[in-house]
């Protein structure tokens, strides 16, 4: 009698855990969900409504339905003359080229000593936490137009040219330049991310790889290290791609005008904003938001294909 007494007390004690597990799981998730609908679904979803409407943030909107998008599609000639190329230009250099480069410091930094490491990879990662002000400080005086500038000083004084050049201010150099300093701030959380899933690699898997007939590094890397951190790479991916479309900025931060001189540098964030905060035009900056949206979330789905294993 004891015993089943004592199994009914264990049987209650444990759905009550179970009961506790399953109300905690809710109360855990339920900030990050709050946050999540607030600042992230809810202008979402309000920026697609705004997108279908004319808003000039002075009158109330005016339902418009698909006009923005055939507009900006059929009638919007700097969008499909300049915008478009530029951010795929702009996009498809530094995306790719941040994200193999995240991963080859990544890589290098995990094969040295812990103190060197931290403080190369702080070194790599400030520039991603610090690009905006550095950007007005130091690339704008390298890239000056004038005599006093660094680059112009140094070519002058080598004899290279004649008179300085206007770096950016030139559709020939403006967008070199802007991927330039791209790549510069590139190393941002990806990297870390990327850096320490190489760390977390059990040593093991080497010993073991290199018994299986790996005979070099570049084998190591290929079979053993890439698919150990398929999450982080597939994080990092996410975040270059992201970044590639959304940091716009450069240009107008490097010329001080937007739109850019010729529209050289003009991406499609510039274009939103020119037409969202210049010429109040909310609906039409909706609609163009909307638009990047989507291909974010195509080249996204491009990475998750490349990344995600289906086992």
């Amino acid at each position: 009698m004891q015993g089943k007494l004592e199994g009914a007390v264990n049987v209650k004690h444990g759905l009550g855990k179970e009961r506790h597990s399953d109300f905690a799981i809710p109360v855990m998730l339920a900030p990050y969900g709050v946050l999540f609908i607030t600042f992230i679904a809810v202008p979402v979803v309000i920026a697609i409504l705004l997108s279908l409407t004319y808003f000039n943030t002075v009158e109330a909107p005016r339902f418009v339905g698909l006009n923005n998008y055939v507009a900006i599609l059929t009638q919007d000639e700097v969008f499909l003359k300049y915008v478009l190329p530029n951010t795929i230009k702009y996009s498809l250099i530094v995306g790719p080229v941040g994200y193999i480069l995240q991963f080859l410091l990544a890589w290098i930094l995990a094969q040295i000593p812990r103190w060197p490491r931290t403080v190369f990879a702080l070194i790599f990662y400030s520039p991603s936490m610090t690009s905006g002000v550095a950007m007005a400080v130091i690339w704008r005086v390298i890239f000056s137009g004038d005599q006093f500038g660094y680059l112009n000083s140094l070519l002058l004084s080598l004899n290279l040219i004649e008179k300085p050049i206007q770096w950016l201010q030139s559709p020939d150099y403006l967008m070199n330049i802007m991927i330039i300093v791209a790549l510069w701030g590139s190393m941002g959380i990806g990297f870390l991310a990327m850096m320490g899933g190489i760390l977390n690699i059990d040593t093991e898997i080497y010993e073991a790889a290199y018994i299986d007939g790996i005979r070099n590094r570049f084998q190591e890397i290929i079979y053993v290290t890439i698919p150990s951190v398929k999450p982080q790479m597939m994080f990092g991916a996410v975040m270059a791609i992201v970044n590639a479309f959304s940091t716009g900025n450069i240009g107008v931060q490097l010329t001080g005008a937007n739109p850019t001189p010729q529209y050289a540098g003009q991406l499609m964030i510039n274009h939103i904003e020119d037409f969202g905060f210049l010429r109040y035009d909310m609906g039409y900056a909706a609609a163009l938001s909307t638009l990047l949206l989507l291909i974010i979330y195509c080249f996204s789905k491009i990475a998750n294909k490349l990344f995600i294993s289906k086992d």
